[in-house]
């Protein structure tokens, strides 16, 4: 008997929420005594609670990916739509990232562009090695800044205009409205 859908569907997410559980049990307890056992610092203490942290953001993030895909999936005209807010949605928190970064580097160094000027410079990371390296402080700083905004513009307008592509391809797609159009396009 072949194996459809609707079979896999039924196992999969248990399996995943068994040993998602067993490795949080498992793993957890044994990490937690070897940092007491090996007396770690603050420092390395504070990476382990970030660490927890992302582990327990992944199935929040799954759930949310395969709602979408689920959504996009049951209702595909919708999957525009869904599309359409999550880019623009992308775009505003990308922005929100940058402010806040900003804020909270000039608050805790005050010359920040003092501050980068002085540090080595980064080269860029494959495939972008060959292109010249910018310089740091000030310009770095302007072109991050630069290109986040660009994208929090560029994203949602674009995003749009495929929205109103999409729509109007499904009006101009219809038999009636595609034969009236041909023949008002003939004169």
């Amino acid at each position: 008997m072949p194996c459809t859908c609707a079979e896999w569907r039924r196992w999969i997410r248990p399996l995943v929420l068994v040993l998602y559980a067993l490795l949080l049990v498992a793993v957890l307890p044994l990490c937690i005594w070897e940092l007491q056992k090996d007396k770690v610092g603050t420092h390395s203490k504070a990476w382990f609670i970030a660490g927890i942290f992302v582990f327990l953001t992944i199935p929040i993030s799954l759930w949310g990916i395969l709602q979408h895909m689920w959504l996009a999936l049951r209702y595909p005209n919708l999957a525009i739509y869904v599309d359409t807010c999550r880019e623009c949605y992308e775009a505003y928190v990308i922005y929100n990232f940058l402010v806040f970064l900003l804020n909270f580097l000039s608050n805790q160094y005050p010359s920040l562009v003092l501050m980068l000027e002085v540090q080595q410079q980064q080269p860029h990371l494959p495939p972008l090695c060959c292109c010249p390296p910018w310089p740091m402080g000030e310009v770095l700083l302007f072109r991050c800044k630069l290109g986040v905004l660009q994208y929090t513009v560029v994203r949602p307008v674009t995003t749009v205009i495929a929205l109103k592509v999409e729509s109007l391809h499904s009006v101009m797609s219809k038999p009636c409205l595609l034969r009236n159009f041909k023949i008002i396009t003939q004169f």
